[in-house]
């Protein structure tokens, strides 16, 4: 889910930016479930980690984690600094945390 929902987000957001009659309320919907997607996926990520049978848990995967709460932060602080290139932001935020997300489930493999 949070692969599919930031990839979704985030090339909807570059369209936006591309096609202006693409923006909409929609957008930003679409955004905020895929980073609350990943945020709740990090948090529950973070509970089975801190349970003692998940010890051999490598720890760069979590790391990751770290890594996708951190930019969903900079991002979230970094709006105001962005009007009028939102969309483009988002955009390529989103596809960052796509490309993260796939970097820590091939982490697991």
């Amino acid at each position: 889910m949070t692969i599919l929902g930031n990839a979704a987000a985030g090339l909807a957001g570059l369209a936006a930016w591309a096609r202006p009659a693409l923006r909409g309320r929609w957008l930003w919907i679409l955004t905020a479930a895929a980073e609350a997607a990943l945020l709740v996926q990090v948090t529950v990520g973070a509970v089975l980690l801190s349970d003692e049978r998940y010890e051999d848990v490598d720890r760069i995967h979590p790391f990751y984690g770290l890594v996708a709460v951190a930019t969903v932060m900079v991002a979230y602080s970094s709006r105001e600094s962005m009007r009028g290139r939102l969309e483009v932001f988002y955009g390529f935020v989103g596809l960052f945390l796509m490309g993260l997300a796939i970097r820590a489930v091939v982490e697991l493999s």
